[in-house]
């Protein structure tokens, strides 16, 4: 035995909630994602995507998917340095630009390598980072990355922020990374406070918008905008896969970073490009979300009404202000327990667990799309009550 599978021959954990039977990970959908997906030979209410404007299965994205398969091909066989870059790469960066009112936009093939790859290229040695607490994993790899100093501050605890900034030097670069909604517990940071440090401490912002894109904002441009803040944000960054309906990020900024990052971050050069199927079905998203205002509205009615109902029936929801809904259970086996009593009844939740979340913090995530509608909630929000009594979570 080498000395790999001699260190992990141990590692039995998963093996242990799979004996138990309430092993909740790679459950296979053998449909489109909508408000109601097939999984093991019959319907589940999918309540556990981030397809947030419902676009996974619209025609329209499908159908421009299709042509730029038709046209270019299945992929680009290469980096969007070297022979990887397509005409419709270039469209989505200038609309993304003009969507996020910045000079210019980069695509990247994940929203994970935008975060690994820009945070380490634009802060080094000499420089700070300075995280929340509750921020992606993906920033904080891309600050691991970094060889910027690196230091974070108890989430959204703006006092504690401006403890750990007072004490860095005025002229040094300090970039403040921040989620703008937060993945597991659904609450926004706190940008206006953050802005206001930005100034008094000599800082720059970056704001993770993956999940404030197409639901937050002026036709879904995300959190920096509902604010009306995003000239004060130097840069904004937003994923493909939730609201755009596809695969890929981007990063939008000034154009002397942008044109910086375009030639130095390493997740984007020695990446192959995006694929051109994924590429087209972003760019229609991009454009349905902009000229159907009704969508994200009817996001927000149904968000409004699912955070109604978990309150009146006595859930535990926490700080959130978005559709994403944190149903805590405070114990990693109920976690799993409620997970799998809710899809043997017909509802698809994520269990959040450490290190997602701490041990006392667990929770089952429920999350809203476009395409749900009341009734959809309504029936998800009676079987998770009856789901939570039984198991003593809740009265």
């Amino acid at each position: 035995m080498g000395q790999l599978q001699d260190r992990y021959k141990n590692y039995r954990v998963p093996q242990q909630y799979m004996e138990a039977d309430v092993y909740p990970y790679f459950r296979e959908i053998t449909s489109k994602q909508g408000p109601e997906v097939t999984m093991g030979g019959h319907e589940v209410l999918m309540f556990g995507s981030n397809a947030y404007t419902g676009l996974t299965g619209d025609d329209r994205v499908i159908e421009a998917a299709k042509r730029a398969l038709d046209k270019y091909g299945s992929g680009c066989a290469g980096s969007r340095f070297l022979n990887g870059t397509l005409d419709i790469h270039v469209q989505l960066e200038k609309e993304l630009a003009a969507f996020e009112h910045k000079d210019e936009a980069l695509c990247f093939s994940t929203g994970f390598t935008v975060n690994s790859g820009v945070i380490p290229t634009v802060v080094g040695r000499g420089d700070y980072v300075i995280c929340d607490d509750r921020d992606h994993a993906s920033i904080v790899d891309g600050r691991r990355l970094s060889f910027a100093t690196q230091l974070h501050y108890k989430h959204n605890d703006m006092a504690d922020l401006e403890r750990v900034l007072q004490k860095l030097p005025h002229e040094a670069v300090k970039l403040i990374v921040v989620d703008g909604v937060f993945s597991m517990e659904g609450d926004l940071c706190k940008l206006p406070e953050i802005v206001e440090l930005k100034h008094k401490y000599n800082c720059s912002i970056m704001v993770d918008e993956a999940h404030g894109l197409g639901v937050f904002g002026e036709q879904g441009r995300g959190v920096c905008h509902h604010f009306g803040l995003q000239d004060e944000v130097d840069l904004i960054m937003g994923t493909f896969s939730k609201s755009l309906a596809s695969i890929g990020g981007f990063i939008a900024g000034d154009w002397d970073t942008i044109n910086y990052l375009r030639h130095t971050s390493r997740t984007y050069i020695f990446s192959a490009s995006d694929t051109p199927a994924a590429t087209a079905a972003a760019l229609e998203a991009l454009h349905i979300i902009q000229n159907e205002p009704e969508r994200i509205q009817h996001l927000w009615d149904v968000t409004n009404y699912a955070l109604k109902r978990f309150r009146e029936e006595g859930f535990e929801i926490g700080d959130t202000e978005s559709p994403i809904i944190p149903l805590y259970v405070r114990d990693i086996d109920k976690t799993f327990k409620v997970t799998k009593l809710a899809y043997e009844d017909g509802v698809f939740i994520n269990p959040v667990i450490p290190p997602a979340c701490a041990p006392a913090d667990t929770l089952v995530r429920f999350a809203l799309m476009a395409s749900h509608t009341e009734e959809h909630v309504e029936r998800g929000v009676q079987i998770l009550k009856k789901i939570f009594v039984e198991q003593g979570i809740i009265k």
